[in-house]
């Protein structure tokens, strides 16, 4: 089992920077691949980035390539989204997510364990 706890979201100018974490439970944190989704008002909730278990492979939506960098602590079990040069389309709820059998990392329906999200708003 585990929990997880977004934190870092708020208002943000257009261009502007926010970094996100995520707090983990659990003693297996560290065997998870971990991934952050995002849900804008009336959109479905969207893949943004993932990364594998020893950090060795991240991947990213084509949407946040070049200015997004997902990272993670296991020795803290803490996922971070540092977040660059923010448009007005990134604002969304930024979700943070556990892969138990880290497989189909881009794909929402295949992670088991979810934090309850953090807005994130940019103004333009």
């Amino acid at each position: 089992q585990v929990q997880l706890v977004e934190s870092g979201g708020g208002l943000v100018q257009a261009g502007g920077s926010l970094r996100l974490s995520c707090a983990a439970s659990g003693r297996t944190f560290s065997s998870y691949a971990m991934g952050w989704f995002r849900q804008a008002p009336g959109k479905e909730r969207e893949f943004v980035t993932a990364i594998n278990w020893s950090a060795g492979s991240t991947y990213y939506a084509d949407s946040v390539k070049g200015r997004f960098t997902i990272s993670r602590d296991n020795a803290k079990n803490m996922v971070y989204l540092q977040m660059n040069s923010l448009k007005p389309e990134d604002a969304a709820v930024y979700y943070c997510a556990a892969n138990r059998y880290r497989i189909n990392l881009l794909t929402a329906a295949y992670y088991d364990y979810w934090g309850q999200g953090t807005q994130v708003t940019v103004s333009s």
